[in-house]
């Protein structure tokens, strides 16, 4: 398929409706063959099916990165024939990248990511993840796992460690480690998808065509706890598959693609910071490969922007039009603004990330999460005076300095911040492997200081982040970290 060829206008209601009852049928088939047959009632905690998930958690811990995915196979403790078989063919089916994807436009997105350095982590974080809690039934998966209200940080960083080797210099290639980490991704969807419905959802969705209810009856959580506690609670959670399609379906999961590639654009946009037609199509298609690897239909991913905005509006309308009660998303988008505002140094800031998602997300969106409550005013006239002027000041000076932008150097003051104690702590690396580690520590580096800026810019930024490197010298905390990721639960 041609990837100029347009698809969010040609899939219809009906089409975008049922994409609900779709999930991914690899990844699902990998998963239930892996898994079995859930025993009937409630599950002990002894169910060998726990210990199945984990040995596959650990097997993760060998994807470093997509040499290592070449002829690789499952094999150790805990693997069975029948495991071994799923997970190969998983690998060497998933790992090929679409026929379509065009390599100059891939590496024309990683530069651009790049070149916004810590702003990028910033509109990630204040825009991409905001929006995509709008979706009730997305934000309700995210609820009951307890993942965001209870240790948000957990979870911006494992987006984090999938964004970074997606994103750096040849991150899709044989060179880099995306694809590695995106499959990963894509496993841990099909076992929340088979966790909630007790088996595969396409199994799931046979019966719900032939006159079944569709309906996943609530369990009684085993005794235990630990690790495996998430994957208990979403077992036992039950669900309601006539009413709200499949967990992680087609839809949400193509919606999610729209709010790192889309989003990350359209808040450029809002901050004056617009990049070339051609530069913003280029990085929509890098996410669209990145869609595909996710095992995304490629009908649900869009081209230019225009496809994006309205693509988007149609998802959010059906998301809205569907309330979920009690309402999942005000408790999540608090635990977001909570680990943001916890990261910045002076009192006067805090209320910063809630007034940026407010910014860049608009006021549906802010009130979707709850984002609505008065801030203290000196912040919020700090806030929008600084901001205002620094947009006026922009468009004013880049008529003669085309790079220059006050507003950049203001995010990436935020976003230093929010880096170094979320993203880049010492104690507390990425789980990512050791060479992908060096490479996260040498762009952080190059970071350091804005190559478009003047000098009493970048002096001035200094003042209000640190002096030198901003690298944290995450490699020599690797080991640690590649134990972590072998032993975290999906």
């Amino acid at each position: 398929m041609n990837q100029n060829t347009s698809h969010s206008n040609t899939i219809s209601d009906a089409e975008l409706a049922g994409m609900q009852h779709h999930a991914d049928p690899l990844a699902d088939q990998t998963i239930a063959e892996i898994l079995g047959d859930w025993p009937a009632g409630d599950v002990a905690v002894d169910a060998p099916q726990w210990a199945r998930i984990d040995t596959v958690n650990r097997l993760f811990g060998q994807w470093t990165d997509n040499k290592s995915l070449v002829g690789w196979t499952a094999q150790g403790d805990g693997v069975d024939a029948a495991m071994a078989r799923a997970l190969n063919h998983y690998v060497q089916t998933a790992q090929a990248l679409p026929s379509w994807a065009d390599a100059k436009k891939i590496e024309r997105a990683e530069k651009l990511f790049m070149e916004h350095g810590a702003l990028s982590c910033i509109l990630l974080f204040c825009a991409s993840l905001p929006e995509c809690y709008v979706i009730p039934d997305l934000s309700s998966v995210l609820h009951t796992s307890g993942q965001l209200e209870q240790n948000a940080e957990y979870r911006i960083r494992s987006t984090a460690a999938m964004i970074f080797p997606v994103m750096l210099h040849g991150g899709l290639s044989q060179r880099g480690a995306g694809v590695a980490q995106v499959l990963k991704v894509r496993l841990i969807h099909a076992t929340i998808r088979n966790l909630i419905l007790h088996g595969s959802p396409q199994s799931a969705v046979k019966q719900l065509l032939a006159g079944g209810s569709g309906q996943v009856a609530p369990q009684a959580l085993p005794s235990g706890g630990g690790r495996q506690a998430m994957f208990q609670t979403l077992y036992a959670r039950g669900w309601n598959l006539k009413g709200d399609g499949l967990p992680c379906n087609q839809e949400e999961l193509a919606y999610t693609l729209l709010t790192f590639g889309y989003v990350f654009l359209r808040s450029l946009r809002r901050l004056g910071l617009r990049l070339r037609t051609a530069d913003e199509e280029a990085y929509l298609h890098a996410w669209n490969v990145v869609g595909h690897i996710l095992g995304i239909d490629r009908a649900l991913m869009v081209d230019t922007m225009d496809q994006g905005q309205a693509l988007m509006a149609r998802m959010q309308a059906r998301g809205r039009a569907e309330p979920v009660t009690p309402d999942p998303r005000p408790a999540l988008g608090w635990a977001l603004m909570q680990t943001m505002e916890n990261s910045l140094p002076w009192n006067i800031v805090k209320p910063f990330p809630e007034l940026m998602t407010r910014y860049l997300c608009g006021r549906d969106t802010a009130s979707d999460l709850g984002l609505t409550q008065p801030v203290p005013w000196p912040s919020a006239l700090v806030f929008w005076g600084v901001l205002l002027l620094a947009r006026a000041i922009d468009t004013v000076l880049r008529l003669v300095l085309p790079r220059f932008s006050i507003v950049r150097t203001l995010t990436r003051i935020l976003g230093y911040h929010f880096m170094s104690r979320v993203l880049m702590s010492q104690t507390r690396p990425l789980q990512l492997p050791t060479e992908l580690l060096n490479q996260v520590d040498e762009v952080v580096h190059s970071w350091s200081d804005d190559p478009h800026a003047p000098g009493w810019i970048n002096r001035i930024e200094d003042r209000l982040t640190t002096r030198g490197s901003w690298s944290a010298g995450l490699a020599g905390q690797a080991p640690a970290a590649q134990s972590a990721q072998a032993q975290q639960p999906t």
